[in-house]
């Protein structure tokens, strides 16, 4: 019968029904599907009625249906009063779905009369999400910087600096990092967490402070000062549109890199709760379950990293290729595989996903070159390894970031220079060393000291084993004390420390067939 009427029948009976329903009290998205139908004439009510609509939409988690309510209220059109306003929602809309298209309707916008002050702030914090997450976030900064500049002094100006500090950080390429690193750490000196702005500032800060390898406890002090009873506060949930789910992220990422991971693991699992609840089904709850693969990758739970990897990837690869959380979950992947001993396994989803150089303009989780540089150890391609541990070394150094968990490029580096270069590698095992203690948790200290093992003689190697071993007992980080065990092991013959590698290893669902393990089976003699 719909399909006998003709086009014009049609259209005039989906306006009579958009009567009816809205008489009858029907809400804007129960009205909304006929107007989507209806000849555009103007009519500023139904650019309302759209407009309502798709706040009922994005509230249900439908952005798909809230984009197509706008896209038609614009073409009503809107009044010159509102039409800025109407692509400001458009833009906000398609944020989650398409974030070039996102790009398009919010510049628009901002080139237009018509936004308030606070619509304005949004819009230019919503613009540089979307450039970020097209993968512009040059360009996401100076958007920012350009919008602070001309804003007062107060919580707008706070919210768009710490977007701007977010994504200058965010570069692989910065200009000058350290300076960066000294502004913010200067601004948020004497913050205490006492609004939203201070909050987000604060988190930034506590990221960029783990990533330099400042000292934990002052890395975990500003984690916990930006959040709230230890979850993140009204406003800064991980589904809040004002300031988007990268603020509780970060938050989570420093404290799984600060010997935190049971804090991390809390946030990130109430992100995938949030999403999930929220509808969000693409990168978002792709990103969350990479977090929570990063979580047990820390404690030592590898099969369970390797699943909530995998199921992150396979979430991602719904919503379509080279998204930065392709990155971010192929590199946490391929370093829990290679800790698993598969390297194969590592190799293919490193190939599947283009792992390696050219590297995206963002940064990797954790850092993308130092993992490649690990997978490239255990397939024995050593020269290869250190060519690319060494440009991991370059970019990092400059940028003042000696994270050794973050980015373990020294350990690697100077593991695979130890036999043909061991001063070299003593050299750069003394430094990761210093870093370590500067950084002062039990897994970067065990992490340096078995690394710094590798260039001392056998009484020397004895005693840092067994204090590494003591430190990473004691900390979260299970997959790192057994290979402080094997690494104990080889240096004695001791058959209780291969004994406690093994059952360490078999929890963590590591293979012992690993070079360690074969090196510390082939290389026992008795303790002297």
């Amino acid at each position: 019968m719909y399909g006998s009427m003709s086009p014009a029948a049609r259209t005039a009976l989906h306006g009579q029904a958009a009567w009816v329903l809205t008489a009858a009290g029907h809400g804007p998205a129960a009205v909304s599907r006929h107007l989507l139908e209806v000849h555009p004439d103007e009519d500023q009510d139904v650019v309302a009625q759209l407009r309502a609509a798709a706040v009922e939409h994005l509230a249900v988690g439908a952005p798909d249906a809230a984009r197509r309510c706008l896209e038609r209220a614009l073409t009503e059109p809107p009044g010159p009063d509102a039409y800025a306003t109407v692509l400001y929602e458009l833009g906000c809309a398609s944020l989650l779905t398409a974030p070039a298209a996102t790009v398009r309707h919010l510049s628009s916008a901002l080139g237009l009369p018509g936004l308030g002050d606070d619509l304005r702030i949004d819009a230019t914090y919503r613009l540089a999400q979307a450039l970020a997450h097209n993968n512009q976030l040059r360009e996401a900064a100076r958007v920012l910087a350009a919008e602070a500049a001309r804003t007062p002094p107060g919580t707008d100006r706070r919210r768009l600096q710490a977007a701007n500090f977010m994504y200058e950080g965010f570069q692989a390429v910065e200009e000058d990092g350290p300076a960066r690193s000294r502004r913010l750490a200067d601004l948020t000196a004497h913050f205490t967490g006492a609004d939203n702005s201070e909050r987000a500032l604060l988190t930034v800060r506590g990221f960029d402070a783990m990533m330099r390898g400042e000292p934990a406890d002052e890395v975990v002090r500003l984690c916990d000062l930006a959040l709230v009873d230890g979850i993140p506060a009204r406003g800064l949930g991980w589904t809040d549109p004002t300031w988007g789910f990268e603020i509780p992220s970060l938050t989570g990422i420093a404290y799984a890199f600060s010997d935190r991971p049971d804090q991390a693991g809390i946030l990130f699992t109430e992100a995938v709760r949030a999403f999930e609840i929220s509808g969000w089904s693409g990168a978002h709850l792709a990103f969350a379950h990479t977090l929570l693969g990063l979580v047990h990758r820390r404690r030592g739970n590898l099969p369970r990293a390797q699943h909530y990897l995998e199921e992150g990837l396979r979430l991602a690869d719904r919503v379509g290729n080279g998204l930065p959380v392709h990155w971010d979950t192929a590199c946490l992947l391929v370093d829990t595989l290679v800790a698993r001993g598969r390297t194969a396994e590592a190799r293919s989803v490193a190939d599947h996903y283009s792992f390696g150089p050219p590297w995206p303009g963002a940064i990797v989780l954790p850092d993308g070159p130092s993992v490649l540089g690990r997978l490239l150890l255990a397939e024995g391609r050593v020269e290869e390894a250190v060519d690319t541990l060494e440009a991991a070394a370059e970019a990092l150094v400059g940028r003042g970031r000696h994270h050794v968990v973050w980015a373990p490029w020294p350990l690697d580096l100077a593991r695979a220079l130890a036999p043909t270069d061991p001063d070299r590698a003593a050299g750069i095992a003394a430094e990761a060393r210093a870093h370590a203690e500067r950084i002062g948790t039990p897994t970067a200290l065990g992490e340096a000291l078995r690394c710094t093992a590798l260039v001392a003689d056998p009484p020397e190697a004895r005693r840092l084993l067994t204090e590494a071993v003591a430190h990473l007992a004691a900390s979260p980080s299970r997959y790192e004390e057994a290979r402080a065990h094997l690494d104990l092991a080889r240096a004695t013959g001791s058959a209780a420390a291969l004994a406690k590698a093994t059952e360490l290893a078999a929890a963590c669902g590591a293979s012992l067939h690993t070079p360690d393990a074969v090196t510390a089976r082939a290389s026992f003699h008795p303790p002297e």
